[in-house]
């Protein structure tokens, strides 16, 4: 009878428990608009202007506290291939950028004339086309900042949303609204995920792929496993044994090496590129804050490292690019860098808590790897003097221990959605249809795996760079989920695209147009009160011009 009765106690506890779930309580607030943009990113900053240049309403749902993403993150040495196809509004954050950068009080810690002016392809500074490609992260940060004012938007921060079953409110296909984990309700006729990670798109139920596909998914020759394929300098260009005691496989494997096989060529996996920080180091003595050492630091983990060196390897600075006022855009570069090679096959679906856990550790393996090369008798004494010059800007991030508040999310999921960019598309061998905007930057992977050869030596994999033809175009229908998936969602940043066709399209210019577009797209469409998906092409097309996208060579 005890027994039963507990049951009983048990089953009313259980019960009055899920009438607590968030879809039950009564929401913290609602909050309405006529688009509503999920994410903090530089898209989705472009994505709430251009609603709101359109006539319409929207509320940004940021949970970053910092907008702009990577583009005010650390990557201030842009990846932009032919500039000429930045149009819109991401050609207007380069020329506000410009603007600031002819202010004698921008240039704190050297003097303007003593910039050296480099950027891929063209001068940082091009004063034709008033435009500034190269730049300090606090300075991106105000030019979204000065957007966010400028127009006057509503932006909430630190807005989780709420990934369970009950986050996403859908009706005939549509969504309706969306909670956050604060209890917030946002409620609007359509909706962008700007984020890097597609969670409101993956939480709508749309369809995508995290990882390589095969090859012959889409008849493409640099997707999947790329063994022994070399196309920038992260690999090992020497021999490096992998074993603690080298050439000894009994003595175990050293740090930071995988015991997995790598896979035949061309086949696909769960594997994604490398992230990192992009970190903003300055040499200036007054500016110049030294690499801490991290909580749990271990030497031992950058043995490998020490190898690398002990074989010749000296292209330690090579990607110190350098960005104003004695600062850099520090890059991975070489066999063992900043790229936390095989680290982060989980993130794109894994939980907030452990996302946190794997960007902690990432920010701990480059910590360590910054102190390392300061500070380890193992360093080549010549190397470690100069690393020793340099250290975190302390203008930087200060709220966060002038440590980047963003990692580079190089790829997390794609969606699969009316039109797939593929390899031949971005290379620029094909017409798509519908064009929306232009991408021309190498088709750039970083490496996904770092494994050991049946020789016993190490090596890493995954990392492609192949050059297209020309400039090409992105179709409208890469940025729209299939119709009866969600009727009134676009995704401008995780795109639908194969993982090797998005190593072109991932970069920040190429985010903040397909923002715009996502932007002029959902609100052309409620205006016609139809889907994005049913949106006549030339009605779009039209409109993009007259905003001066760039959609066609």
């Amino acid at each position: 009878m005890k027994t039963r009765s507990a049951l009983t106690l048990l089953a009313g506890l259980l019960a009055t428990f899920a009438s607590f779930t968030p879809s039950k309580q009564k929401p913290l607030a609602v909050r309405k608009a006529d688009v509503i943009i999920y994410g903090g990113t530089s898209a989705a900053v472009t994505a709430a202007v251009q609603v709101k240049k359109m006539g319409k309403t929207v509320i940004l749902v940021s949970p970053d506290k910092h907008l702009g993403g990577l583009s005010s993150g650390g990557l201030g040495f842009t990846d932009t291939g032919n500039k000429e196809v930045i149009g819109g509004l991401a050609r207007q954050f380069y020329q506000r950028l410009y603007q600031h950068y002819q202010k004698p009080d921008s240039w704190t810690w050297q003097k303007r004339e003593e910039y050296g002016n480099k950027g891929q392809g063209t001068p940082a500074l091009d004063g034709s086309n008033r435009t500034m490609w190269i730049f300090e992260p606090h300075a991106a940060e105000r030019v979204f900042e000065d957007f966010v004012q400028e127009y006057k938007l509503t932006v909430y921060r630190n807005e989780w949303l709420d990934r369970s079953p009950n986050g996403i409110t859908k009706k005939d296909g549509k969504i309706q609204s969306l909670r956050t984990l604060s209890g917030t309700v946002y409620q609007g006729a359509m909706y962008i995920d700007a984020t890097y990670e597609g969670d409101l798109m993956a939480a709508a139920g749309v369809s995508y792929h995290v990882g390589r596909e095969a090859n012959q998914v889409y008849g493409e020759t640099w997707n999947g496993v790329q063994t022994e394929v070399f196309q920038h300098g992260h690999y090992f260009k020497a021999n490096v044994s992998a074993y603690n005691v080298p050439g000894d496989p009994q003595s175990g494997l050293l740090a930071e090496v995988s015991a997995d096989p790598p896979g035949a060529k061309g086949a696909g996996d769960h594997k994604i590129q490398a992230y990192c920080f992009r970190l903003c180091l300055s040499n200036h003595p007054d500016n110049r804050v030294p690499f801490p050492k991290p909580e749990g630091y271990d030497p031992a983990r950058y043995e490998l490292l020490a190898r690398v060196f002990d074989a010749g390897w000296r292209e330690t600075f090579q990607k110190f690019d350098p960005i104003p006022n004695r600062k850099t855009d520090t890059n991975n570069h070489g066999p063992f860098s900043s790229d936390y090679i095989g680290k982060n096959y989980d993130y794109p679906e894994a939980s907030y808590e452990r996302r946190k856990q794997i960007i902690q550790d990432h920010e701990r393996y480059q910590k360590g790897l910054l102190y390392f090369m300061a500070n380890d008798p193992r360093m080549p004494k010549e190397v470690q003097e100069k690393v020793k010059q340099w250290g975190l800007a302390r203008d930087e991030f200060t709220d966060n221990g002038n440590w980047p508040h963003q990692l580079y999310i190089r790829e997390a999921r794609r969606m699969k959605g009316v039109f797939v960019m593929k390899e031949a598309d971005a290379l620029g061998k094909t017409v798509v249809p519908d064009p929306v905007g232009m991408g021309s930057y190498a088709l750039d992977a970083h490496n996904s795996q770092r494994y050991v050869k049946s020789d016993g030596f190490v090596q890493n994999e995954g990392d492609i760079g192949v050059h297209p033809d020309k400039p090409y175009s992105i179709a409208y229908g890469s940025i729209l989920p299939k119709e009866e998936e969600c009727g009134n969602l676009l995704v401008p940043v995780c795109v639908s695209s194969s993982h090797i066709a998005y190593g072109s399209i991932r970069m920040e210019p190429v985010f903040m147009i397909l923002g715009q577009s996502a932007a002029t797209a959902a609100v052309l469409a409620l205006n016609s009160k139809i889907s994005p998906q049913r949106l006549p092409y030339q009605k779009l097309k039209e409109a993009l011009l007259n905003d001066k996208q760039r959609l066609t060579l």
